[in-house]
């Protein structure tokens, strides 16, 4: 092939891959991993999968279809009110639902350092604020009680473990890393409204106020607040201290962090601590509310805050602890009471927190600690689970929550980059729970005057819960869930929405029709298969943060002659039902969102990648007489390196015009 032909047929390629800025990046058959594009059939436990638990290919059963008396009516009436409704929570905001990032993996998730930047975060933390105005973002975690600020590490790294010092049940490292995690994390909320929790080091008390100091001085009014201890009534377990470890002692360390940080020139706003965090383990939150805690600490504090999962997976993970089953624990995540559950151990604590005008946060959630259950915190039930257990803190006055993303070897994380050395060929995965992020911005939305009410629907049917958002005390959304897996349609239930006592279209009436927006997946054991609004993530490795196809919502005219809209709602899935065009507005929906090009390159070399379904009918894997090599310097001759150097000039002007570029070693054909 003469250089000419090669030069244009290459251009040809490029023009032709770029044109599809939004193809998926994959490699084909890794073992134990799903292909993009195909449905995991398998069932229960993965037997023969030795990879990270991010990507675990195991499916659950989805639970039997309710029957008898738990079997939810298929239709029913939600009638709302204009005004003098009793019960709605405190006042929300759309940036309710935020993430906690242990702190040892924030150099993969965040960025490698303040030069280079995830842009797949940047693109998910983006869709996030358009929709609910910030990112609430917590960087901290069992590590954070161990880290050591230091001025420098070999080959400019911002973070290093001691593994060989891990600790606790969850093999927790100690860390050291330098004040370029801090300048990184401003360089994210330059680009994204993304706002930041810190923690201090917690594991002795020669407070280290370095994290403090830098933090203020590095985030400025991007730092929300700096939590004082990670789970404390947990650390005479984890023998932190000693086994007679109680509040008052907490209370007293507390006490001496803020002397050590009142006589610290350097820091500026000393009321800025997170506390207790408890995990609900040893202690209650009453048990330190009951020492004076908030009223000796009171200038200091600027949120009290808990941690809690609603159960763990440790003994498979770590061999402590109780042996729990994922398939027997799914259908408890897969109603109404599982979330408010959790949510009434706090209810004191939530009022508590207002009457000493605090705001009480849930600093550290998932699906369950140890890093979760294979084919359950990775579910589409995992995702419906999330958002109820989210609207109904909400309900129940928390003022926040952020859910806790780990490293590779976590079954709940939101989203996960690939592995390092995967990274020239594979895009992030993209967890179910990540919608529920995204879905309750846009059911709070960017007002910042939202307040949810539970409405116990449909008799207070645990399978077909509903919620109403509330704006200057009139519904704007309504909020609707089926948890049940029937693929009959049989499942299905229709609601019927009436506003006030008007008639249809009038200013305190039902209006004339509705937008609706729906999450859906074929069933709760769904893993990749999921669309809002019609849009996906995709599957294992497809997503470089932006939500793939064309956004769907519906358009539903309401019934003049009952006044009511009725909604349909399919089994499983999630209806978010807008009551005017202002509402869909203040959700984000329908503006363009900011999204952030490929600027570096982590290699230049062996990064080609094919389609699947194309390389089985290749020569690629199936077939013989291979032209060429993708092994850096092989089958090359001068033509090709020539034309190579010609294209690179037009890759670069394609880069800076926006569109992510993958940069090809060497194509064959």
């Amino acid at each position: 092939m003469d250089a000419n032909r090669f030069s244009f047929l290459l251009l040809l390629l490029i023009s032709t891959f770029l044109a599809s800025a939004n193809a998926n990046i994959t490699v084909y058959g890794v073992t134990g991993q799903q292909i993009l594009g195909q449905t995991a059939t398998n069932t229960a436990a993965a037997a023969n999968y030795t990879g990270s638990a991010a990507y675990n290919p195991t499916v659950l059963n989805a639970p039997d279809i309710p029957t008898g008396d738990q079997a939810p009516a298929k239709q029913f009436t939600i009638q709302l009110q204009n005004g003098g409704t009793n019960g709605l929570s405190i006042i929300q905001e759309g940036s309710f639902l935020g993430f906690s990032i242990e702190m040892s993996v924030a150099n993969q998730i965040l960025g490698r350092n303040s030069s280079f930047i995830q842009v797949a975060f940047l693109n998910l933390m983006a869709n996030l604020a358009r929709r609910g105005g910030a990112v609430y973002v917590r960087v901290g975690g069992n590590t954070q009680d161990f880290a050591v600020l230091v001025d420098s590490l070999p080959d400019g790294k911002i973070l290093e473990k001691d593994i060989e010092g891990s600790s606790n049940p969850t093999n927790t490292p100690p860390l050291k890393f330098t004040e370029d995690l801090l300048v990184m994390m401003r360089k994210i909320s330059d680009f994204v409204n993304v706002r930041w929790y810190l923690g201090v080091p917690f594991n002795d008390t020669n407070w280290r106020l370095g994290i403090i100091e830098r933090g203020e001085q590095i985030l400025g009014d991007h730092l929300l607040g700096v939590q004082a201890a990670n789970e404390p009534d947990l650390y005479a377990g984890h023998l932190h201290r000693n086994n007679t470890y109680g509040p008052n002692d907490y209370l007293g360390e507390m006490q001496s962090l803020i002397s050590a940080i009142d006589a610290d020139s350097k820091i500026q706003n000393p009321n800025c601590l997170i506390a207790p965090n408890l995990a609900t383990g040893a202690w209650t939150p009453e048990m330190v509310w009951d020492t004076g805690f908030v009223d000796i600490l009171s200038s200091s504090l600027a949120y009290l805050a808990v941690e809690h999962y609603p159960t763990d997976n440790c003994f498979a993970q770590f061999g402590s602890g109780t042996p729990r089953d994922g398939q027997t624990e799914f259908p408890n995540y897969l109603n109404h009471t599982s979330g408010q559950a959790l949510v009434q151990p706090y209810l004191n604590s939530t009022a508590y927190a207002q009457s000493k005008g605090k705001k009480f946060l849930m600093m550290e959630t998932n699906t369950a600690s140890c890093g979760g259950f294979a084919g359950l915190s990775d579910s589409f039930g995992a995702a419906l689970w999330v958002l109820d257990y989210s609207m109904q803190m909400a309900y129940g006055n928390f003022s926040g929550a952020l859910l806790h993303v780990g490293g590779q070897n976590v079954f709940y994380n939101p989203f996960t980059p690939p592995p390092t050395n995967q990274s020239t060929f594979h895009q992030w995965t993209i967890g179910p729970v990540y919608y529920s992020t995204l879905i309750l911005a846009e059911s709070f939305g960017l007002s910042n005057q939202s307040q949810i009410l539970d409405l116990g629907a449909n008799s207070n049917n645990i399978y077909t819960p509903a919620y109403a958002i509330y704006e200057n005390g009139n519904p704007v959304r309504v909020a609707l869930f089926n948890y049940i897996t029937d693929p009959s349609g049989a499942s299905d239930y229709t609601v019927s929405i009436a506003v006030g006592g008007g008639q249809t279209g009038t200013a305190n009436g039902t209006p004339g029709q509705v937008k609706v927006k729906y999450l859906l997946a074929p069933s709760v054991s769904e893993k990749s298969n999921i669309t809002w609004a019609g849009q996906t993530f995709g599957d294992h490795f497809a997503s470089d943060g932006r939500p793939m196809g064309t956004e769907t919502i519906q358009t539903i005219p309401c019934d003049t002659s009952s006044n009511t809209c009725s909604i349909k709602v399919p089994a499983p899935g999630f209806a978010l039902v807008f009551l005017t065009d202002d509402a869909l507005v203040e959700s984000g929906s329908g503006d363009a969102t900011t999204t952030f090009p490929t600027t570096a390159y982590t290699k230049l070399g062996n990064t080609a990648t094919v389609d699947p379904r194309v390389l089985a009918t290749s020569n690629g894997d199936r077939g013989s007489g291979n032209l060429g090599s993708t092994s850096k310097g092989s089958a090359s001759n001068g033509a090709m390196d020539n034309s190579w150097r010609g294209v690179m000039g037009l890759m670069s002007a394609v880069a800076m015009s926006g569109v992510v570029v993958v940069v090809l070693d060497l194509l064959v054909w």
